[in-house]
């Protein structure tokens, strides 16, 4: 491969999944290095005045500064763009940055939008809490409900925001016709994807309009950075996003980045393989638990659905024990898998996502989302699942399952 042919969409767009996972976005220096550099800078120096004139006033290729760009950075951008099917993306500095950047940058006072009701504990914040700070009304729906999306349009309805498979409840949101509705109204559709990756699925290929990420999950798969990022085409990310992110700078670090780029690299067989382990793991617990919530598993309610949205439905179910008592219980009698908040990891991770995740919540609300006292979700990872089945067994006895 040449020093630019990595950078090079004439190229780059025509190569499968994997290569572009491995090599998409790769630019080489004079030294011509294997893996992708590390640049660890805050700014760039030119070689005359009028070269930084042209520069800042958008007349000319090349770096201002690296809270607009980072050759780091821009790599991982433009791997995360193909491998999304995306014209652009613009990395973040968390999962967070990206959606809060995602909705803020388009969005302005008597605007309104339309969220899902299962969400994370963090965008439901945004939703029923910062924006209507700002003069933005928010809805929130049953992001299962077809019909409730069209139901809570209002004219000034300007975008739908919603996560598919939802944490921690792995609602399965209908993509193609949400999307569709969206768009014959004009409405610009957000979905969070980082329970999936487009290791799982493209929501763009859906008719999604902006996809959004917690990097920090699947695509750095092993519980290292932070990171964030948000795909769209290059006229709404250079017109809409830019200014946004230019101006109040929610960046990603270069090491950051640099660490995703490598995730990247074996982040479909990560996923295909703890999806497949979530599965077999999944089949086991449901036989022990009052109610479980997997998109893999034929009970779910979206079984179908998800199978002709994705090509492996993730590593991360969800099941509920009726109480708190009992979820801790399990949780505590765990001697494999660790007690931790973070999902995608390599690991397998186990949380009670109603004194975590969505602690900031009402309980009138975690209920409405289904987020009860005794739900617990898990990250399954990639360890021998005989090894994980052998240590749940052991702690859904614990807890008298």
């Amino acid at each position: 491969m040449k020093k630019t042919t990595g950078t090079d969409r004439s190229i780059t767009s025509n190569w499968r999944p994997a290569t572009q996972a491995v090599r998409g976005g790769t630019w080489r220096s004079e030294h011509g290095e294997t893996s992708e550099a590390l640049f660890l800078t805050s700014g760039y120096t030119y070689d005359n005045a009028q070269t930084v004139a042209d520069r800042f006033a958008g007349e000319a290729e090349g770096m201002t500064y690296s809270r607009l760009q980072n050759p780091t950075v821009a790599m991982l951008e433009e791997r995360i763009a193909l491998m999304e099917g995306a014209e652009a993306c613009r990395a973040q500095a968390s999962g967070m940055a990206a959606m809060t950047t995602a909705l803020l940058c388009q969005l302005s006072a008597g605007d309104h939008i339309v969220g899902a009701r299962a969400a994370f504990g963090s965008c439901r914040w945004l939703l029923d809490h910062l924006l209507p700070r700002f003069g933005i009304e928010t809805s929130v729906v049953d992001s299962a409900d077809n019909d409730a999306w069209e139901a809570a349009i209002r004219p000034n309805t300007k975008v739908f925001f919603f996560e598919t498979p939802a944490n921690p409840t792995l609602d399965v949101v209908d993509l193609a016709h949400v999307c569709g509705l969206a768009k014959s109204r004009g409405i610009t559709t957000v979905v969070d994807n980082a329970f999936a990756t487009s290791a799982l699925q493209r929501p763009m290929d859906f008719g999604a309009d902006v996809v959004a990420y917690s990097a920090t999950k699947l695509m750095d798969g092993q519980g290292r950075v932070l990171a964030g990022a948000v795909c769209g085409s290059q006229e709404w990310i250079d017109e809409v996003l830019l200014p946004f992110q230019r101006n109040t700078g929610p960046n990603v670090a270069p090491f950051n980045a640099w660490v995703v780029l490598k995730g990247l690299e074996t982040l479909s067989m990560r996923a295909h393989k703890q999806s497949e382990n979530a599965v077999e793991l999944g089949k086991f617990v449901e036989g022990r638990v009052p109610r479980m919530l997997h998109p893999g598993l034929e009970s779910h309610p979206r079984h179908a659905l998800a199978l002709e949205q994705m090509s492996a439905t993730g590593p991360i179910f969800a099941f509920d024990v009726e109480s708190r008592e009992r979820a801790f219980a399990i949780l505590d009698a765990l001697e494999l898998v660790d007690i931790s908040n973070n999902i995608g990891d390599a690991r397998s991770l186990m949380c009670h996502p109603a004194s975590t995740t969505h602690a900031g919540m009402t309980a009138e609300d975690r209920e409405a989302m289904g987020v009860t006292e005794g739900l617990l979700r898990i990250n399954v990872g990639l360890e021998d699942v005989e090894d994980l089945r052998e240590d749940l067994d052991r702690a859904l006895g614990a807890a008298g399952l």
